[in-house]
């Protein structure tokens, strides 16, 4: 799979023709209140790191199932000051609007997700569009926002894939760093997962569900050792307005 970032300069022209062929059209898009930010002249694509100097990275959790491992993730978020961006179900949402709610009011960024949690690629297209459009109505219903970033369930797309979420408005987010928290793998495993690789512009993935119980214990070490190396977390928008173009494929 085919991974771009899209450096700011070029970003603001892709942008600009976007916006006036949005306005040409009358608007085509099914979430019109988003315009894709990654379409390039060869193919539809996806962020996954920024290529820059200073020393920011981004973290995003995904969220799918479970209640008792979240607000643990958010409290240690909170307590240092970090907002992050968060990935969740549409049914996840659905099923824990108070935790969907703290998740905004900690300023922290909201993706979609899909809804039922099925690996796209296996889906037709007409299958795609109607679960982003489920996702996005049930995270808008508890939220009452128009979110813009999807991360596809299992971090599984395709070019197809990538043109249909593009389509919808959205703006495909994976990860160049992660901890593999989900299978459990021992805190000390997490956080060297995590730290021993890391470079500046990378978007780290972990998981807030509760199969991945040990993340909330490994976050603050995550954090610890990051700041001491000098890095700052920001907000996954902040990476894609810096990145640089760069391809690379993703087995």
């Amino acid at each position: 799979k085919k991974v771009w970032i899209i450096s700011s300069r070029r970003m603001k022209i892709y942008i600009i023709s976007a916006l006036a062929i949005f306005i040409m059209t009358g608007g085509f898009l099914i979430n019109r209140s988003v315009l894709p930010v990654f379409s390039t002249e060869e193919s539809p694509a996806a962020f996954y790191r920024a290529d820059i100097e200073e020393k920011k990275v981004a973290l995003t959790f995904n969220i799918s199932w479970g209640e008792d491992q979240a607000l643990p993730i958010i409290d240690t978020l909170k307590d240092n000051d970090i907002t992050a961006t968060f990935f969740l179900s549409g049914a996840w949402a659905e099923r824990h609007p108070e935790i969907t709610e703290r998740i905004v009011e900690d300023g922290h960024t909201i993706g979609n997700h899909g809804y039922r949690y099925e690996h796209y690629p296996r889906l037709d297209d007409d299958e795609i569009v109607r679960d982003l459009n489920l996702s996005h109505k049930k995270i808008k219903d508890v939220t009452e926002l128009d979110v813009k970033y999807f991360r596809p369930p299992h971090g599984d797309f395709n070019e197809t894939v990538l043109e249909k979420v593009e389509q919808f408005g959205y703006s495909t987010v994976h990860w160049s760093v992660g901890g593999n928290d989900w299978n459990n793998p021992g805190v000390e495993t997490i956080v060297s997962n995590i730290t021993k690789d890391v470079q500046p512009g990378d978007v780290i993935l972990l998981h807030a569900s509760d199969s991945a119980k040990q993340t909330g214990e490994a976050l603050p070490a995550i954090i610890d050792k990051l700041k001491n190396e000098n890095y700052s977390f920001v907000d996954i928008e902040e990476l894609i307005s810096q990145a640089d173009t760069e391809v690379e494929e993703i087995n």
